[in-house]
């Protein structure tokens, strides 16, 4: 990894564990873990190739997975990525940095139609890396591919600063919404979720 991550150095070192363990128990006792990835099943094609980067525990990936995707996840964390692979066999799984992802030196060269940037994902790379994050994801869609980015506005990554940094990207912000769900966009709210897509020229 190229700088640690605020996953990595804003948390302890039972972090990893403590979460893999809490969703665990959440899909146990039944609890809805797909919202996100029902937003963006709306949004693509059927059989689409999708990227979850920064995937954690697998439980979007898995969720896209099981409605026919063909998906690609990622994570910095070595640990969560192994928890991913144990609970969700399928998908595949890699550690990488977001910042410098090249998926084609682990011989996942195709465009991917779609990304998913779940679970405050933006909020814990690296500070400082957020462009290079951004573009890095960009560079892995097809032209006309969609991005969906969701991260809470008091985790220390300004709004404004995201919609500099998307456009630095090359991306195009679409549509602006205030939850997975699709509540209406407020200039109050504590939440973004962004639909963003690559150009085609």
């Amino acid at each position: 990894m190229t700088n640690p991550t605020r996953w990595a150095t804003e948390t302890g070192p039972e972090h990893s564990q403590w979460y893999i363990d809490r969703f665990r128990r959440l899909a146990a006792e039944g609890a809805d873990l797909a919202g996100e990835a029902r937003l963006v099943d709306a949004v693509v094609a059927p059989g689409s190739r999708i990227l979850d980067a920064g995937c954690g525990t697998g439980r979007v990936g898995a969720a896209l997975a099981a409605r026919g995707h063909r998906v690609v996840g990622v994570d910095a964390d070595p640990a969560l990525v192994e928890a991913a692979r144990t609970d969700h066999p399928g998908p595949r799984w890699l550690v990488a940095d977001l910042a410098t992802l090249d998926l084609a030196a682990d011989g996942e060269a195709e465009p991917f139609d779609a990304a998913v940037v779940a679970g405050n994902v933006m909020a814990f790379v690296a500070a400082g890396t957020e462009p290079a994050v951004l573009t890095r994801i960009a560079a892995h869609l097809r032209p006309d591919g969609v991005v969906l980015v969701g991260f809470g506005l008091d985790r220390g990554y300004r709004l404004d600063h995201f919609d500099s940094d998307l456009a630095a990207a090359g991306l195009r912000l679409e549509q602006r919404f205030a939850t997975w769900d699709l509540r209406p966009w407020r200039d109050e709210a504590d939440f973004a979720v962004s639909l963003l897509r690559r150009p085609t020229s």
